[in-house]
């Protein structure tokens, strides 16, 4: 609007500069040449005669301007054969004056424009500087250089500005002395010479001549007193704008206001120009009831950039810049990031979308209910006596919402609690609980409930189940479904029977982000299968967090805001060693809450399913074992009757042949003794010696 405005003031200016400079060429033919004297002064009463068929943009209907003009007209017409020797009183009384509204004022305006046309373009320039700086520590001394060289610009710029829109006002003002004040010295000029030709010059005409001359004192007067006026606003606005000046101001004097619904200032946007590559451009952005608008410098009007009804907006490092956040559609088919100036804008701009995508504009006092809303997300950090008059105030009772097999069948080991509203805040989380904002990974570090599979840090994870080089875990898994999901928190709970657990969750995180202005989140790729939900990077294809599927024993989507859903991880390890814990992960979706609650359903259905008939294999398994062990146990027996009839046919042939031999010896002993009693004493030593 300012520089539209602006842009009226310099068109009349240039209007006024073109028929002073006519009005000057007349004047000036008066002066040079007595000869043509009468012809100038005849061309003069013309453009007198013609000032009120001019269209000044900022003159309006000035008919007292034009009626004393048409007055003037007349009279030089009676004059226009004036002498030569007039010419060194109109040189003085004339050609002087509008010769230095020519000359001086005029250029002054000219010079006054270039110089903040200078200014303006050096603080674009230091603006762009400024944006480009980064976050690194190393580069404070550079940051203090820009710093100070958009100080120093915007400083220059406000105060060229202001002297330029000062001198703009005040030519105003001089416009009318310099087509007054010339013509008064032509007429005194005129009077004093033909003292003789008082005749022509009536009473009538001299009081005329002596109202304008008062006239022109009285416009001179107040003139210098609006000049007054405005050099101390000048110096006013000059103390009062300083702090201002400064491109990122101190947040604890300059507050950021979180109850905004509307929302108009100037950020860098960021373009791609090619795969890899962006650009970055300043233009002027305000929201218009639910939309977001923009504006380039010339533009008439502004185009619709993005509808931020139900929209996501978050914080984002992009190219090492400052206060950079993503703002993405409800669908989640577009984006924007875009660069605020300051902390206290890229707070303000947040909130303000925040509220917008609520819908709170649409209401009837829109910054009451932001207000109302926000003092309630401050006040949800502390624990309300009843857990039944918090969730009356902040969502549907229990029993209205449809049943869904997902949070009470499948979406948890045991059943609901039917006495839910005996229920205290303090047996769903526990006291003093810290909240996880950022994904720690890999999760096995911190659960160690969960068993670490070899290679499972840092292996890329292809989400499709295409067979690279080496085999994925999840290769042979029937279900396969990815979701894109940003982490908004995580924090211990005590009991994982409800899905109020998880409702309960959302409530303290949401509340905790919204006090501790956190707006980061971490987006990743949920891959849904029958063995385990994994978070994967969606630019690396690095497994973040693994969680196995028989821990995730609850799981809920919100009943108002479908776009956030969690699930309950039962872990063997916390605070207490040896005993269960229980941590509430929360996300958020692009609108898919009720997709991944029904994909986690459908793959604990085929895992137990799959587990039912791992368990009737393997019982067949035993039978055919236990049959297997009988058949060899048996097959054992019968080799060992076999054995033993075979060892009995063995001993009875053994006992025979022994019974044989019995015999032959003792038929051979008995010969041998009788050999022996014949030999004699000599004979008996010789045998045995033998």
């Amino acid at each position: 609007q300012t520089r539209s405005l602006l842009g009226v003031f310099e068109e009349d200016a240039a209007a006024i500069s073109n028929y002073i400079n006519q009005l000057f060429q007349a004047m000036h033919r008066i002066y040079d040449a007595q000869n043509e004297l009468s012809a100038a002064t005849h061309l003069t009463s013309k453009l007198l005669k013609e000032y009120e068929k001019q269209r000044f943009p900022l003159g309006g209907d000035d008919e007292v301007m034009t009626s004393t003009l048409q007055q003037f007209a007349k009279v030089i017409d009676e004059l226009s054969s004036c002498h030569a020797v007039l010419s060194t009183q109109l040189a003085d009384a004339m050609m002087f004056p509008i010769t230095q509204f020519k000359e001086r004022d005029l250029k002054e305006i000219l010079t006054l424009k270039e110089v903040f046309q200078i200014a303006s373009n050096d603080h674009d320039a230091a603006i762009t500087r400024y944006s480009r700086l980064s976050k690194k520590k190393e580069n404070e001394k550079i940051k203090a250089e820009v710093t100070e060289d958009v100080y120093t610009s915007r400083k220059k710029q406000h105060q060229t500005m202001m002297h330029y829109f000062c001198a703009l006002n005040t030519l105003q003002y001089k416009k009318k002395i310099s087509l007054l004040e010339p013509l008064l010295g032509y007429m005194q000029a005129q009077i004093s010479f033909f003292k003789m030709g008082s005749e022509n010059l009536t009473e009538q005409l001299e009081e005329f001549l002596t109202n304008i001359g008062t006239s022109v004192q009285n416009v001179r007067r107040e003139m210098d007193c609006e000049v007054e006026n405005m050099q101390q606003t000048i110096e006013d606005l000059e103390v009062a704008s300083d702090p201002l000046y400064l491109p990122d101001p101190d947040p604890t004097k300059f507050p950021a206001h979180r109850n905004l619904t509307r929302k108009a200032g100037y950020l860098n946007a960021r373009n791609k120009t090619g795969l890899v590559s962006s650009s970055w451009e300043r233009q002027f952005y305000f929201t218009q009831g639910g939309n977001l608008m923009s504006q380039a410098r010339g533009d008439v009007a502004g185009g619709l950039v993005m509808d931020i009804d139900n929209c996501s907006v978050m914080a984002v490092d992009c190219e090492d810049r400052r206060y950079c956040f993503q703002i993405t559609s409800f669908d989640g088919k577009k984006s924007s990031i875009l660069q605020a100036e300051s902390k206290k804008d890229y707070e303000e701009w947040i909130c303000t979308i925040n509220n917008i995508s609520k819908q709170i504009y649409l209401s009837e006092n829109p910054e009451e209910i932001a207000a109302r809303v926000n003092q309630s997300a401050l006040e949800a950090v502390t624990p309300s006596p009843s857990f039944q008059q918090r969730h009356e105030s902040m969502r549907p009772a229990v029993q209205s919402r449809p049943p869904a097999a997902r949070t009470s069948s499948t979406g948890s080991l045991g059943s609901d609690s039917t006495a839910l509203s005996a229920l205290s805040l303090d047996s769903l989380v526990a006291p003093d609980t810290p909240i996880q904002f950022d994904i720690i990974s890999p999760v096995s570090e911190d659960l160690p409930g969960q068993a670490k599979s070899s290679g499972q840090s840092g292996r890329r994870t292809n989400p499709f189940g295409e067979s690279g080089g080496s085999k994925p875990e999840t290769e042979d898994s029937i279900l396969h479904q990815l979701f894109i999901v940003r982490f908004l928190g995580s924090m211990e709970v005590k009991s994982d029977e409800s899905p109020d657990v998880v409702y309960e969750t959302m409530r303290q995180i949401l509340a905790a982000r919204a006090i501790h202005n956190v707006f980061r989140m971490t987006e990743s790729h949920l891959l849904v299968t029958c063995d385990c939900l994994k978070l994967i990077d969606p630019q690396t294809q690095v497994t973040r967090l693994r969680f196995p599927l028989p821990s995730v024993v609850l799981y809920a989507t919100h009943q108002e805001n479908k776009r956030l859903f969690g699930f309950v991880l039962r872990t063997s390890g916390g605070r207490v060693e040896s005993r269960q814990t229980s941590i509430c992960y929360i996300f958020e979706s692009n609108n898919e809450g009720e997709k991944i609650c029904d994909s986690v359903g459908l793959a604990k259905q085929i895992a137990f399913h799959a587990e039912l008939d791992r368990k009737a294999s393997e019982k067949q398994k035993e039978i055919d074992r236990v049959k297997e062990k009988q058949q060899k146990e048996l097959n054992k027996q019968k080799q060992i009757e076999k054995d033993l009839e075979e060892q009995s046919r063995l001993i009875a042939a053994s006992s025979r042949s022994n019974q044989s031999s019995t015999e032959g010896q003792f038929v051979v002993l008995s010969s041998s003794q009788s050999e022996d009693s014949d030999l004699g004493e000599d004979g008996k030593k010789k045998r045995e010696s033998e």
